[in-house]
């Protein structure tokens, strides 16, 4: 994390099923706080246990703010009434400062739909690929609805941009059709190892 800092990578991507907030820990004690972007997800559906969560997120990343907390993985139609006090305690802790956005991850075309519709969500990770893999649906359908939510003023993080490994060896058709789209706002790409992200670094510059 922080050689993509240091490669001008500004974008922390998280999740508490990750495991990813003690690395992230380490890597906020070398970079300044207010010039990286820091997101992460959780999968509580109850209102006092996503509470309990950004407390501990915050405690864990030694951090006083997140700057967007996802619902993680949603794939139900009605999760936006399914969950309301969920979202409502995210509100609550954006008015307070806690958080600065807050959001969704949808894992089907349904809850995607849901989410355009929307206002409470400020930011949705969503699916994107140009060969449909582990995504919500055909790519056009998705793009579709990726405009809705731009046009609605939604911020955008795109993921699965290899197809979770299945576009390995096609990179920079991925990168390029990601880039080309106009309608990310940044984008998620795990990397396995220092080299493979400044491979990575350099193919975005190079298609973008």
């Amino acid at each position: 994390m922080q050689n993509g800092y240091d490669n001008g990578l500004r974008f922390f991507d998280l999740a508490d099923a990750y495991g990813s907030h003690p690395h992230a820990a380490d890597a906020l004690k070398h970079v300044p706080r207010d010039k990286v972007t820091v997101m992460t997800k959780s999968w509580s559906r109850d209102p006092a246990e996503m509470k309990a969560d950004l407390d501990r997120y915050r405690k864990e990343l030694g951090t006083e703010y997140l700057d967007i907390v996802l619902m993680h993985c949603l794939t139900d139609a009605d999760w936006t009434q399914r969950y309301r006090g969920v979202m409502d305690v995210l509100s609550e802790a954006k008015e307070k400062g806690v958080i600065r956005a807050h959001g969704c991850s949808c894992h089907s075309i349904e809850a995607l739909r849901a989410a355009a519709k929307l206002p409470w969500v400020d930011v949705d990770l969503v699916r994107m690929n140009p060969i449909g893999s582990h995504m919500d649906a055909e790519p056009e359908t998705v793009a579709s609805v990726i405009r809705e939510m731009r046009a609605a003023g939604k911020g955008i993080i795109g993921m699965k941009i290899l197809g979770q490994g299945d576009m390995r060896n096609r990179q920079d058709d991925a990168l390029k059709y990601a880039l080309s789209m106009g309608l990310v706002d940044a984008f998620t790409i795990g990397a396995e190892s220092k080299a493979e992200q400044m491979d990575l670094i350099t193919r975005i510059g190079r298609a973008a």
